[in-house]
């Protein structure tokens, strides 16, 4: 037998991260949304050493780290070089993201700032999945540029249909809707994959670190 697949990123735990990027990470803490809900932020992140490695790690066949992973000057600064972290998650997402574009049949462009943000990541309204690594923003598939009511209706559709449980934000103007995208949000889901650090610091350590 040959030798176990072992994922090429490291997995941490925030908690254990330098004060700088604690605060801005959050992890574990708890937030809650416009109506009021609880959500815990995720605590385990992949450690991304370089731009290199984000390029060259296919997280799907058709979907490299690097495409989830696109931020500007608007993310906090502590991430905006590297090592960068990322959720957990964001593998399930890509996953999700692969199915979609075996349904569409062609390639899927994810937006700069469109997957993974930080909690302090200047583009969020409130609380986002973004911040999960678990919503993605599409502004093109294939040649059709989604840009208008039809093309983000006819997508939303093949989304809902293609991936259960999928939600996708109505057409327009206003916030919670969107005209020049298409966003996927898979909800707030966390994941401690195996192989994650042991908890070591016990509750009260979670307590201080929020």
């Amino acid at each position: 037998m040959g030798e176990a697949y072992r994922f090429p990123l490291r997995v941490v735990d925030g908690l254990r991260l330098e004060r700088s990027l604690r605060d801005v990470l959050l992890p574990g803490r708890v937030v809650y949304d416009d109506a009021g809900h609880p959500h815990t932020l995720p605590r385990y992140f992949y450690e991304v050493p370089s731009w290199e490695h984000a390029m060259n790690i296919q997280l799907s066949p058709n979907f490299a780290l690097w495409e989830l992973i696109q931020t500007d000057v608007r993310e906090a600064a502590p991430l905006r070089g590297f090592p960068r972290f990322v959720p957990c998650a964001v593998t399930m997402l890509a996953l999700c993201l692969e199915r979609f574009r075996d349904a569409v049949g062609t390639f899927v462009h994810v937006a700069a700032n469109g997957g993974y943000r930080s909690p302090r990541h200047a583009v969020n309204t409130g609380t986002t999945t973004h911040s999960w690594g678990t919503a993605v923003n599409i502004y093109r598939i294939g040649d059709v540029q989604l840009d208008d009511r039809e093309a983000i209706d006819r997508y939303s559709a093949m989304a809902r249909q293609t991936l259960p449980g999928v939600w996708t934000r109505p057409f327009g103007p206003n916030r919670g809707q969107t005209d020049d995208q298409l966003h996927l949000d898979f909800g707030y889901v966390v994941s401690v994959p195996h192989g994650a650090p042991a908890d070591s610091l016990g509750f009260d350590a979670e307590r201080r670190a929020s």
